[in-house]
């Protein structure tokens, strides 16, 4: 299911989502959404399977049936979304063009251990992952696509059980790590000169985490020279970490935020099945970040009247499911709309009230 969450605080429950999107058999574990094209999410499910849909329409826009014969840990866009980087229960890191259905490259067993490993791209191309050593310690390491051989850099760590989830932010090129279980968060700066991986610190405080949300680099305050901020889950509440940059001025940190992806696409869904791509859309974050008017997701599903019956011969119809004639379907069809175009106006307007009242009420206090 798609919900839409309005920019205002809404008054009521939203009990409705936007559009409900059917094709896996099991429960779907992993969603993402395409960073240049519009409306294009990606799920994968417990039955092996990765479907990229066009929320706008409710139509599967590819699937990837026979890619992955174990359980799917983890997968992630590259940064113009033509390849897709996975990681499988069968100890497998894969790189996958969708739109051709075919694995550009693979890597059987980047870690060593038998804990599940995550992986994700860098903004030049190259893979982080994340897995376990034969001695349990933890991992992360720097891959090149083009030569699987050996890792370009490998940092161990410390002997633990919890998988670490990397969550990496392309503008500064640090990688954050977090484990589920663990109640630190460490941090490397990845560059193009060896050693490739440098340690930077550690977070830390005394309740573990459960799971832990990422913000994007539009939702921070650069006022306060903020660079990441996480969402820290514990067992009854969610606690925001912020991190900041010490900086004795308070003009705009050029070096701090470079142009970062916003939220308009570069590509229509249909323009990026047929094989185009396009690096996302950067927006300057010297004012802070602005969210655009109108950004209300419109699904519009395809009319079941253009969908050409059978050619071939008939069965016999009784009168009770004779099909109706163009007339009546187009008066029903006017009907339907009248009455959601009236729905809506008193959705409207119901809010309105809600939002006087509840004026009124602050006003009495």
């Amino acid at each position: 299911m798609v919900w839409q969450i309005p920019d205002y605080t809404p008054m009521r429950n939203i009990t409705e989502p936007i559009i409900t999107l059917e094709g896996h058999s099991k429960r779907v574990g992993i969603l993402s959404w395409h960073p240049t094209a519009r409306n294009v999410l990606l799920s994968a499910g417990g039955d092996n399977v990765i479907i990229m849909w066009n929320v706008g329409t409710g139509e599967v826009l590819l699937s990837l049936d026979d890619m992955h014969p174990d359980v799917i840990h983890s997968v992630c866009w590259n940064s113009n979304g033509s390849l897709l980087a996975t990681t499988c229960k069968d100890k497998t890191l894969r790189i996958i063009d969708p739109r051709k259905g075919q694995v550009v490259a693979e890597r059987a067993r980047p870690h060593e251990g038998a804990r599940p490993l995550r992986a994700v791209f860098t903004a030049d191309g190259k893979l982080l992952s994340t897995g376990f050593s034969r001695m349990s310690e933890r991992q992360l390491a720097l891959w090149d696509p083009n030569n699987f051989e050996e890792p370009v850099a490998l940092q161990e760590m410390d002997t633990s059980n919890g998988v670490l989830l990397p969550f990496y932010d392309p503008d500064s090129s640090i990688v954050y790590l977090c484990g589920k279980g663990d109640s630190s968060i460490r941090y490397f700066e990845i560059t193009e000169e060896p050693p490739f991986v440098h340690y930077l610190n550690t977070f830390s405080s005394k309740e573990p985490q459960r799971g832990m949300g990422f913000m994007p680099k539009r939702g921070l305050d650069v006022s306060k020279c903020e660079i990441a901020r996480f969402y820290k889950l514990h067992e009854r509440k969610c606690e925001p970490i912020i991190m900041t940059v010490p900086r004795k001025s308070d003009l705009f940190q050029d070096d701090l935020y470079p142009d970062t992806p916003g939220p308009e696409p570069a590509l229509e869904a249909d323009e990026w099945l047929a094989g185009q791509d396009a690096e996302p859309v950067l927006i300057s974050l010297r004012d802070g970040y602005v969210p655009p008017k109108h950004r209300e997701l419109r699904v519009t599903k395809r009319n079941i009247l253009d969908v050409r019956l059978p050619s071939g011969p008939r069965r016999s119809q009784s009168a009770s499911d004779a099909p109706l004639s163009q007339h009546t379907l187009e008066t029903l069809l006017e009907e339907i709309k009248a009455l959601r175009e009236q729905v809506q106006a008193q959705e409207q307007r119901i809010t309105a009230l809600e939002n006087m009242l509840c004026e009124l009420v602050d006003g009495t206090d």
